[in-house]
């Protein structure tokens, strides 16, 4: 029979059991943080109502690994507020403060400009090509709310891809060899 056949016919109901017990429990871990998440991006209005300081450009304020957490609602942007804002063609968001805000009071649009607390320069070289301003549409959120360096597993997660692949093997492990 060889030894898959023998595996097969080892593995009795009550493993069979227990090991869809497991797999159900893992898939309900899965659907809870994905309804957490969907439910905070319900609540802030933001898209990604969580993020991760990656770069030490508003430091002193926020240090690199810093979470922050983001709203998004309809009350104007203002001088001085940080915000978290896509750039056309990048794919990460940048995480910077307010430092110039015009309105136009015929079309009610508003163009922002912002810049690094430790960057000596505002944000125009980083825009798209052309791009002086950033408008509402590029703006994830607003930080209202942060918690210092608990971000930095992401961070060494992305620099070093094989830590998250170890972590990701080892909790897969793990979740089939637990007994409970």
């Amino acid at each position: 029979m060889g030894f898959i056949g023998e595996t097969l016919d080892s593995f009795k109901p009550t493993q069979l059991r227990q090991a869809l017990s497991q797999a159900i429990s893992l898939g309900m871990i899965a659907t809870s943080a994905l309804m957490i998440w969907m439910g905070l991006m319900y609540f802030t209005g933001s898209e990604s109502p969580v993020v991760v300081v990656l770069s030490g450009s508003m430091e002193p304020g926020f240090k690199r690994g810093d979470i922050l957490f983001l709203h998004k609602n309809k009350d104007p942007i203002r001088t001085g507020d940080i915000v978290v804002f896509n750039i056309d063609g990048r794919d990460i968001p940048i995480v910077h403060r307010v430092i110039e805000v015009h309105e136009h009071r015929s079309t009610g649009e508003v163009d922002i400009l912002t810049k690094g607390d430790n960057n000596d320069v505002n944000d125009r070289i980083m825009y798209a090509p052309g791009q002086h301003w950033l408008q509402q549409q590029h703006i994830m959120g607003r930080a209202v709310g942060y918690l210092p360096y608990i971000g930095y597993l992401t961070i060494i997660m992305t620099d070093k891809p094989i830590i998250k692949y170890v972590l990701i093997g080892a909790l897969g492990l793990y979740a089939l060899t637990s007994k409970e």
